[in-house]
């Protein structure tokens, strides 16, 4: 079976479970602390690692994260690792944040700049773009500056890129002076 579907099957089954009890949102926060988790590099090899035993695993879970997650969420990872399917974690957390945004109608949206914007600019954009119908209901916006755009800004949302930097525009404009077919060509 594909990563993708193990993963997909299992995070249906812990969103339906979660919103059947109304502790979805409490989940859906464990969950998201627990992809933060995941950036810990020792904890993610715990977690793929065929050598390191089923207990050991739940005693590392039950010492890092009792008390702080839902007892359910607990009770998810414990079954995930006594299944074997503890290396699928990372993507199942994925999948269960990706199926959250679409029953909560959350768009995430990414937007590079050539300079770290203000926090009313990226408003300003949030509310255009869940005006627009290219987005659900709600928008999530995630930014990160690369100033080799010059100026202007990258949209990225879901397979759609809207690029409107001056470098594109630059590029653009060099691409249309090499096929210009009105300009003669000179030899020196």
């Amino acid at each position: 079976m594909s990563v993708h579907r193990i993963a997909s099957r299992y995070a249906k089954s812990l969103i339906e479970l979660a919103n059947e009890q109304n502790k979805l949102e409490d989940i859906t926060e464990d969950i998201k602390s627990f992809q933060g988790a995941l950036a810990n590099r020792d904890l993610y090899l715990l977690l793929k690692s065929p050598i390191v035993s089923v207990d050991k695993k739940k005693q590392v879970f039950k010492a890092l994260f009792e008390g702080k997650f839902n007892e359910m969420t607990l009770a998810f990872l414990n079954i995930l690792t006594t299944k074997g399917r503890e290396a699928y974690m990372p993507e199942i957390a994925d999948e269960y944040l990706d199926q959250y945004k679409k029953i909560k109608h959350i768009s995430t949206v990414k937007l590079t700049t050539a300079e770290a914007l203000t926090a009313d600019a990226v408003e300003a954009i949030r509310k255009k773009l869940e005006e627009s119908k290219m987005t659900d209901e709600h928008v999530e916006i995630k930014t990160a500056v690369d100033p080799e755009l010059i100026g202007g800004f990258v949209i990225e949302l879901e397979d759609k890129i809207y690029d409107a930097s001056v470098a594109n525009k630059l590029e653009e404009l060099k691409r249309d002076f090499r096929n210009n077919l009105y300009v003669s060509k000179v030899s020196k």
